[in-house]
């Protein structure tokens, strides 16, 4: 399904683009699960889902998936993934293996400029040339009809961007950087913002949340999060995003009431959000 309405004044063009994110990774103290310490339901999706994990190095693009796809009796989800600037697929291997884990096919880009989403595009269109390859161990086995995109800081914003792509179904921003148009985006949203995030600070992901009224859009702000929790250790990030994915690609409905319905789990779990909104076509979501 996609929520469409006429674009508004692409007003974050003119931003000054962010300069020199050089990630570096973050102390060990972070959440290795990602669990809340409230109970939230999202908690179970921090832990490593079912599948052993593989991973395959490209010039393009790097693919994380479950190992023994070929002898799967089923076709698994993609995630296109875009890196923030400078960085590349390995700095955040644990979070896309976590993905893998849960049964997805992750499609990273391997470029430290995802900004434009040309290489997240690319993986896209890699695993659909792969799903036709009979001699491809990801023929018949890619569910191109359950696409997400995703990334953190400029890699964040790539995957706005690539919201506009008919192929998508739904955008996980993480920390995004300002150069990008929510407008385009075709499916419903998460934003996720680091509560002590000085390089993308919260308000600038807020903006993009009020400004994506034409579809159901839900804004994360994590309490203690800086730019790099996500790096390295997915920490917190790991259960809500895949939470996310596992509703909106695979259809999961435990995952779904965490964002959708009077009592989401996110929302009532502010020991690990220091603040959550839901916009009024999320809000009109049933449990």
């Amino acid at each position: 399904m996609a929520w469409r309405r006429p674009s508004r004044r692409p007003w974050r063009r003119l931003l000054v683009p962010l300069t020199a994110l050089i990630l570096a990774l973050p102390s060990p103290a972070g959440a290795a699960t990602g669990r809340s310490a409230s109970g939230s339901a999202a908690a179970g999706y921090g832990v490593a889902g079912p599948y052993p994990t593989a991973v395959e190095v490209g010039t393009v693009t790097t693919l994380y998936y479950p190992r023994d796809i070929a002898r799967s009796d089923r076709r698994h989800p993609v995630i296109v993934w875009g890196n923030g600037t400078f960085a590349f697929p390995v700095v955040y291997r644990d979070l896309l293996l976590h993905w893998a884990s849960h049964g997805f096919i992750v499609a990273a880009a391997n470029t430290p400029q995802s900004n434009l989403g040309i290489s997240m595009r690319a993986g896209i269109d890699l695993l659909t040339q792969r799903n036709s390859d009979p001699g491809s161990v990801f023929h018949g086995r890619v569910d191109l009809e359950h696409v997400g995109a995703s990334g953190h800081s400029q890699g964040g914003a790539g995957a706005i961007t690539v919201g506009a792509d008919s192929r998508v179904d739904t955008v996980v921003p993480i920390q995004p950087g300002p150069l990008a148009d929510v407008d385009g985006v075709r499916g419903p949203v998460l934003l996720l913002a680091g509560q002590n995030d000085s390089i993308v600070p919260p308000a600038l992901v807020k903006a993009f949340y009020n400004d994506a009224d034409h579809v159901p859009a839900v804004y994360g702000e994590l309490r203690g999060a800086d730019h790099f929790t996500v790096v390295g250790d997915p920490g917190p990030f790991a259960a809500p995003t895949t939470a996310w994915f596992r509703f909106q690609l695979m259809g999961d409905q435990a995952a779904r009431t965490e964002f959708f319905g009077p009592d989401c789990g996110i929302c009532v779990d502010t020991r690990t959000w220091s603040d959550v909104r839901r916009n009024a076509l999320a809000v009109q979501l049933p449990a």
